[in-house]
């Protein structure tokens, strides 16, 4: 994402903004009224945190998590860690205890952590998780048990690898990796074995890949090197793709920011960050089959970073509960039971026709 709040700050990666705490209650608001949200609760007991995805019992959370032993640029006293806990507040547990870490998300067996870290690169630059002409090298894959322990590194070079999720069936692991400043999509088994890359673009940088339920598709986001920095907010187009690297579609053709989608477990919605006025970055539900999306949240502040859970009944999303753009980001859970996006209602990947010129 481009390095400044006004044009798109966050990405999925980044580096959590530090600020003072302030905790506080979400109204939660009628579901039917126009321009209301379905009922919001915050998840408490926990520092500044946001990108959270479930784990398999809809019910625990990992999250970039602001601590102080993480690395931190200078001038700020925290940077991001590895944390879970649950959607209530409780069982709160540190992953990683060094380095400053990014994406991370749960094996589908409830078992298992994947994790993106700099710990064994800490005499590298720190970079910066929310500039792509920038974003730390030596940020590497790891695997841990829920405790954060018997750790294993699964990739070992000095690129800039994160953005990282697991197939619903636990085979498959996908992943952004840059190199020479150009981003693309990777996949590779849970040892480490297999990899292969997905995605081969010069100009589309791809990310924030999420597997969709039939283990074969996913679905990413990109925007065009040629225009990052130059056009404010970038324009990003959703896109879903083969994990051989075949049946590549496009799924958005406006020129919108559609920014961190997270598949729904019935195969064919989509949560995502669109900008409205006033520069502020709501969530909406998107249909791969096209059409227009439904906005979500209704909040002055940012909103950002959606994932649902795999019963498709909760939506976690970062709210920017301070005064300033993305300051004091945490956690909240929206209930979206209403919206009937669970697994029951898989019929399969949707096509899609392009809208006529």
């Amino acid at each position: 994402m481009p390095d400044k709040p006004t044009s798109s700050a966050a990405r999925r990666g980044f580096t959590l903004f530090a600020a003072s705490l302030a905790l506080g209650a979400t109204a939660a608001l009628a579901a039917d009224a126009p321009g209301k949200e379905l009922p919001v609760r915050l998840i408490p007991n926990v520092p500044k945190n946001a990108e959270a995805y479930y784990g398999p019992d809809s019910l625990h959370v990992i999250a970039q998590t602001q601590d102080p032993k993480a690395l931190h640029a200078e001038g700020r006293e925290t940077g991001a860690l590895t944390y879970t806990f649950t959607d209530t507040g409780t069982d709160v547990k540190r992953i990683n205890d060094k380095g400053q870490d990014a994406c991370s998300y749960f094996f589908p067996d409830g078992k298992r952590l994947i994790w993106t870290s700099t710990r064994d690169h800490l005499d590298m630059p720190i970079g910066n998780w929310s500039d792509s002409n920038d974003y730390p090298q030596g940020a590497e894959l790891y695997i841990s048990d829920l405790d954060g322990k018997n750790i294993k590194r699964l990739t070992n070079n000095k690129y800039y690898e994160a953005e990282v999720s697991v197939s619903p069936n636990g085979e498959w692991i996908v992943f952004g990796r840059q190199i020479d400043g150009k981003m693309d999509l990777w996949r590779m088994r849970p040892d480490g074995s297999g990899e292969q890359q997905i995605t081969f673009t010069d100009d589309w940088q791809e990310g924030a890949p999420f597997y969709l339920p039939d283990n074969q598709t996913i679905l990413y986001r990109a925007w065009k090197r040629s225009e990052y920095g130059k056009i404010k907010p970038t324009p990003m187009t959703v896109f879903t793709i083969k994990h051989d690297g075949s049946d590549h579609t496009v799924r958005t053709f406006d020129r919108d920011m559609n920014w961190a989608p997270y598949p729904a477990p019935d195969g064919r919605h989509y949560v995502f960050v669109r900008i409205v006025e006033g520069n502020n970055w709501e969530v909406f539900l998107g249909d791969l089959a096209g059409g227009e999306p439904q906005r979500l949240t209704f909040n002055p502040g940012f909103d950002g970073f959606p994932s649902l859970s795999p019963d498709g009944k909760k939506m976690l999303f970062a709210r920017s509960t301070g005064g300033g753009f993305m300051s004091n980001l945490y956690t909240h859970v929206m209930d979206v039971s209403s919206l009937n996006l669970g697994p029951e209602n898989y019929k399969g990947v949707p096509g899609i026709t392009p809208p006529k010129e």
